[in-house]
């Protein structure tokens, strides 16, 4: 390998590309790249707490409540006072952000299809794996 390759490299990379691909498309919702990341997670974790959100996506609780404030004024979630914990917010999808799933989820997989092109199923399915392995081993290190 090359002394300047680097797993690290190509992937910040992909992670660049696909956040330019998806923001593009995103932007007509007004969802900024700092935002779509948080309605991934809500649309399988709806009325979850918003510091668990912080913690499933290993995003600090700081950035977490710019973006969750920022799609709150945009209309796609409400926060709501926990009532098992007063200090904590749970916080849900509106109908606003239930009615442009479909297409959410399409600009998604339009991203992927870019990133993947020529990709056979198993070579998606292998690079998946790897990364999934990665980040599993990193986070004994962090």
């Amino acid at each position: 390998m090359h002394k300047c390759d680097s797993i690290g490299k190509y992937i910040a990379q992909v992670y660049r590309m696909n956040r330019k691909l998806a923001s593009k498309s995103f932007s007509k919702f007004g969802i900024g790249s700092g935002q779509y990341v948080f309605l991934i997670h809500l649309y399988s974790n709806d009325g979850i707490n918003q510091e668990c959100i912080s913690s499933n996506l290993n995003i600090d609780k700081g950035t977490t409540a710019r973006a969750l404030k920022r799609l709150e004024e945009l209309g796609y979630i409400m926060r709501v006072v926990d009532e098992e914990d007063k200090r904590a917010y749970r916080v849900f999808l509106t109908d606003k952000a239930k009615y442009i799933e479909k297409e959410f989820f399409e600009i998604l997989a339009e991203a992927n299809r870019v990133l993947t092109k020529d990709f056979t199923e198993e070579e998606k399915a292998l690079a998946i794996s790897l990364l999934k392995r990665m980040v599993n081993n990193s986070k004994n290190h962090v």
